[in-house]
């Protein structure tokens, strides 16, 4: 689904990635995690084409994305929903608007059938009844869930999620690793989720990546992950039982 191959990204002379190359298949879900500014979100919207790199190329199934104008791009990503770390839902819009805002601007369904759509989504992640509710009367939790149920609305080969427990409780992030581990098995999707979240990354996730100082230093499942011997590895599971 998603391939990595030979991929750097400098700015100015700071190289906040290097040399990467990493595969994540159709159907599994990759935790990329890492330390502030260790180059996870600069990989995530590397493959988001919100960024090019400077060297290597970005593969989203048959297309090489990196040489892409913006229009070709814009195509591609219609494969993709987007999972923001702080929901970036619009204020001014209802929740069903929100859900609804890329069918609008990119499909030509009617409004019967966005709205059974938006609807459904909404259904999907829990929040049945909230459509014309604002985003300011939303706890952070429903929030992300919004976001999520925009992610999904273009039924999306591939979701990207940001931080997705970033700012939440605990047991609030307990529910939003339920929800991602409940959209990948109902939908099938390929996911990627960026995090800082050890705990997070061992519950849900196939496969952990961990990015240290922009070099990809280690590949597998939680469990070998976890016996992993190297320092930068082993700081990231002092919270791991």
């Amino acid at each position: 689904m998603i391939k990595i191959k030979n991929v750097s990204k400098f700015f100015g002379e700071k190289a906040a990635l290097k040399n990467i190359n990493l595969e994540i298949a159709d159907g599994e879900t990759l935790a990329i995690i890492g330390g502030s500014g260790s180059g996870k979100s600069t990989l995530l919207r590397l493959m988001i084409g919100l960024i090019r790199p400077s060297e290597g190329e970005i593969w989203i199934d048959d297309d090489e994305i990196s040489g892409m104008d913006e229009d070709e791009i814009t195509k591609i990503r219609l494969k993709m929903g987007m999972v923001f770390q702080y929901s970036a839902l619009f204020d001014s819009m209802t929740v069903g608007e929100n859900v609804a805002f890329g069918l609008v601007e990119h499909t030509k369904m009617s409004k019967e059938e966005i709205r059974e759509r938006v609807s459904e989504k909404l259904k999907q992640v829990g929040l049945e009844g909230v459509a014309d509710l604002m985003p300011n009367e939303l706890s952070g939790g429903m929030k992300k869930r919004v976001s999520l149920a925009r992610a999904i609305a273009f039924e999306p080969e591939i979701i990207f999620y940001d931080e997705p427990s970033s700012g939440l409780d605990p047991i609030m992030t307990n529910k939003i690793d339920e929800l991602i581990i409940s959209t990948q098995k109902a939908l099938k999707v390929t996911s990627v989720v960026v995090t800082h979240d050890m705990v997070s990354a061992c519950r849900i996730a196939d496969r952990i990546a961990m990015i240290y100082n922009g070099d990809l230093i280690a590949v597998d499942t939680a469990d070998n992950f976890k016996k992993i011997q190297d320092p930068r590895v082993k700081e990231f599971f002092r919270v791991v039982d």
